[in-house]
């Protein structure tokens, strides 16, 4: 049951870790209308974004390396 704690925290780690790459407009769209939208959406909401996925990665690896660290010592 300890596993399925620390899948989720791995999973919110990554939407963290992607929502801050998007805000930085580290992923393209291949699509040429729909890269047009996402880059208006980006560039509207980029600040809070970047704070946004930035707290919550950080949260969620301080989260994960706790976890780790109560498996390994039990």
């Amino acid at each position: 049951m300890e596993f399925l704690g620390l899948f989720f925290e791995l999973v919110l780690f990554a939407l963290g870790a992607y929502l801050y790459l998007f805000s930085r407009g580290f992923f393209k769209a291949k699509d040429p209308n729909l890269a047009e939208k996402s880059e208006a959406f980006r560039k509207d909401n980029a600040t809070w974004m970047r704070i946004l996925g930035l707290f919550l990665a950080a949260i969620m690896l301080v989260n994960i390396v706790l976890h780790i660290s109560d498996l390994i010592v039990r």
